[in-house]
């Protein structure tokens, strides 16, 4: 098993290599509460507009991930096997 700080510094870096961000990516909240992504934010995650997002809060901060699309769930649980399934009524 990997020491927590190897798994830390390898999933950064693993961010670092695959979102280059080349302009300042920070924003500001407007008097509307309204946050404009910057454009490398955008670009390097594909997002478009109109697509939803959920905002799960960590800590100090709060995580924005996109919800996926219907269609892109299809399939996801191919090869999942239903048995041993435990129903509520076979619990004693």
């Amino acid at each position: 098993m990997r020491e927590p700080s190897r798994v830390i510094l390898s999933y950064l870096s693993y961010i670092d290599r695959t979102i280059v961000m080349t302009r300042k990516t920070t924003t500001r909240l407007s008097a509307k509460f309204q946050i404009s992504i910057p454009k490398d934010v955008r670009t390097a995650q594909h997002w478009r507009a109109g697509q939803e997002f959920a905002f799960i809060p960590k800590g100090e901060g709060v995580l924005i991930v996109p919800v996926p699309e219907p269609k892109d769930l299809a399939g996801l649980a191919r090869g999942a096997t239903v048995e041993p399934y435990r129903d509520r009524s076979d619990r004693v």
